[in-house]
């Protein structure tokens, strides 16, 4: 377990952000109820599958040499035919169509993180290659011919073909949500597009636990009151003091906390205070805690513009989950399955001595 920090307990060990809330995070606390169902749990991407004959190819392939995908600028060595090959390892290359499908099958979110940072969709690729150095092994190796991995490669496609299959059944029609849909949505939940205020603060911290011995606790308030005197000092520098204090490098910024992830605490004690203003000495369970204000952002809602791709994919999602649980109520209710609940009560029961 990852040892507490002193910022865990200033926030409370909630969420542990000091940046602005994400838009993400506030599209996902829309509730399900106000835009009428439940979202459909994210899938996870399939990796794309090699065609059986290239498959088949691999297993006489030699051992694999990883090469480096090719740098901009440098001389092609790919012949004509191959130039949309964008990686090798071993004998098996990796083309932009390949490359592609893998991206059309991950989720919209996961695409605009790709999008976001090409170093991810390099890491996304090297994890291809590294998948296709195992399945050259385990085909060299007749591994998916062995009888218990044949059947749970069975049962892989048959929840594969279900799931492709429901989602092919229940996506909501292509101009779905309307322009209507999408402001009706976003002006009844837009509460759950407000940005708290959000404070950065810097911290000096004096250690002592609660219920520490009587020692402890007396090198603690010495430490603590020479902090503070230092701080009362005319022109008195908190980040060469917290740097002192603390051995903290950065002057004991913690950045930006929204204000509900401050401690209430802490929080009572900052709201009050002007810009570049200093607490008095607030006790936690792990020690003392003087924080100084070094800014606010005031609390904003997100508009229509910023959040709608999010919201749309949202709204879609819903729209999906309440279309697969009305099918298969509907399968379900066309044929009503049939239960023996007598030998299910007995599958595990233990045999007789």
């Amino acid at each position: 377990m990852r040892k507490m920090s002193n910022h865990d307990v200033l926030t409370g060990r909630a969420v542990r952000l000091a940046a602005p809330l994400a838009l993400t995070a506030a599209v996902l606390a829309i509730p399900a109820v106000a835009l009428g169902q439940t979202a459909q749990p994210t899938q996870t991407a399939p990796r794309p599958r090699p065609p059986a004959a290239a498959a088949e190819q691999r297993r006489a392939s030699p051992p694999p040499q990883v090469t480096a995908v090719q740098d901009a600028g440098a001389q092609p060595v790919a012949p004509a035919e191959k130039r949309d090959v964008v990686a090798r390892i071993g004998n098996d290359e990796l083309t932009t169509d390949e490359i592609r499908a893998y991206v059309a099958a991950l989720d919209g979110r996961e695409q605009a993180a790709l999008a976001r940072d090409p170093a991810l969709l390099s890491q996304a690729v090297r994890v291809m290659l590294a998948n296709r150095l195992v399945l050259q092994e385990a085909l060299a190796k007749k591994w998916e011919q062995q009888p218990a991995a044949a059947a749970q490669l069975q049962q892989v496609r048959d929840n594969a073909i279900v799931e492709l299959y429901l989602q092919s059944v229940t996506a909501p029609p292509a101009d779905y949500p309307s322009e209507a849909d999408v402001q009706k949505a976003y002006d009844d939940n837009r509460n759950a597009f407000v940005v708290p205020r959000e404070f950065q603060l810097a911290q000096i911290f004096v250690a002592v636990a609660r219920g520490a011995d009587r020692t402890a606790e007396d090198a603690a308030k010495k430490k603590l009151d020479d902090v503070l005197r230092k701080l009362r000092t005319p022109g008195a520098d908190f980040a060469a003091i917290a740097k002192t204090a603390n051995d903290a490098q950065n002057g004991g910024d913690l950045g930006w906390l929204p204000e509900p992830q401050i401690r209430p605490e802490i929080r009572e004690q900052v709201i009050g205070l002007a810009k570049g203003g200093v607490t008095e000495p607030v006790r936690l369970d792990d020690g003392w805690h003087i924080l100084k204000l070094t800014d606010t952002k005031a609390s904003y809602t997100r508009t229509l513009p910023e959040v709608r791709d999010l919201l749309v994919q949202r709204m879609r999602a819903e729209r999906a989950a309440a279309a697969r649980r009305a099918y298969l109520a509907e399968l379900l209710k066309q044929h009503p399955p049939v239960l023996n609940e007598l030998a299910l009560s007995g599958l595990f029961a233990k045999p007789a001595q």
